[in-house]
């Protein structure tokens, strides 16, 4: 729901799966490729070839041309296929309106480079290898350094990928998600209202917020101390992120020590129960709180807030909303929640 793991590169040897109904052959394939440090899994069909790229996520391919049950040339046009699905269904979920999205550049480099393997050398068969999504070919019979040099390009540009990948998803990490909590931060925040307002407001469904302040937070800080101030803050942050009930429910440190939950195609009811269940979970926690004024522990106020967006409003209506219950929950006492309807 907030939570963002930054990816890193897999520190194993490269997997090779080779596909060739040829025993001789892959046992001469994994035999050379062992001895490259490389792990190997053989098949014997591309229908085979398809189940285990599903299952074990191949670094390469090495795939022969001509097979029994599905040959070379349509198993690599469903391996094709498998990328362009991965990438269709990363397209599906964009939710912020960045050219850069983590998902997206994902998919785009998750697509596995393909070798295929030919005893047919005349152009109508190379031209139809490369058409079939083939990143390169070698012929029968195999020119073994020839085959080690292109498998090493081949893994040397999909490490670049790799690389490039990680990169893409820490500085994905770095620019949306909170330091302290690892919750969304506030330009996440941002984004995700903004593209939830769009959507909703095609859909005609309801949208809503909870904007949430810790009492008395300074005097926590002034008596405990900022570290035990961190770890409270932690603390609260992931009873937010636990409560907030959907996967599309984004929960964010707001500033300070001030968290938000937005969450689409919640009515007012739904709001409530969550906030409920917000308030409960902090309670939970037992978090010891001298300074405050109203309870031994720590405690929330809450804004609640939900409306149906449309073209002619905008998302800072909503917030105003939530603003001003949130007031009203601090004017009335702290540790309780008030709707703004």
């Amino acid at each position: 729901m907030s939570g963002i793991s930054p990816f890193s590169v897999s520190k194993q040897p490269p997997l090779i799966l080779v596909a060739d109904d040829d025993k001789t052959i892959r046992v001469l394939l994994r035999k050379a490729m062992e001895q490259e440090g490389y792990r190997v899994v053989e098949v014997n069909d591309g229908k085979q070839c398809l189940d285990a790229y599903e299952t074990i996520k191949p670094d390469i391919v090495l795939l022969d041309a001509v097979m029994p049950v599905m040959d070379g040339f349509t198993c690599c046009k469903h391996l094709l296929q498998m990328a362009r699905n991965n990438l269709i269904s990363a397209l599906a979920t964009f939710d912020t309106d960045s050219t850069l999205n983590n998902t997206v550049m994902s998919k785009i480099w998750e697509r596995t480079p393909i070798l295929m393997i030919t005893c047919l050398d005349d152009e109508e068969s190379v031209n139809r290898a490369f058409e079939a999504g083939a990143t390169d070919y070698v012929t029968k019979p195999i020119h073994w350094p020839v085959l080690r040099q292109r498998l090493r390009r081949l893994l040397q540009q999909a490490q670049v990928y790799k690389q490039l990948k990680a990169a893409n998803e820490a500085l994905h990490h770095l620019a949306n998600v909170d330091g302290l909590t690892e919750l969304a931060n506030r330009r996440r925040f941002d984004d995700y209202l903004n593209t939830q307002w769009i959507n909703l407001a095609q859909e005609g469904f309801p949208l809503s917020m909870i904007l949430c302040d810790i009492d008395f937070f300074k005097f926590y800080n002034d008596k405990y101390g900022h570290p035990a101030g961190d770890v409270c803050l932690q603390k609260v942050g992931a009873v937010l992120s636990l409560k907030a009930q959907k996967h599309q429910d984004l929960v964010a440190r707001y500033g300070g020590e001030e968290f938000a939950v937005i969450m689409p195609y919640t009515p007012a009811s739904g709001a409530l129960h969550v906030a409920a269940a917000i308030r409960a979970g902090i309670k939970d926690l037992q978090i010891v709180h001298d300074g405050s004024a109203v309870s031994q522990h720590v405690t929330l106020s809450m804004g609640v807030a939900t409306v149906v967006p449309t073209w002619e409003s905008s998302p800072s209506e909503l917030i105003v909303l939530a603003d001003k219950a949130l007031y009203q929950a601090k004017a009335g006492g702290r540790d309780r929640f008030v709707s703004s309807f």
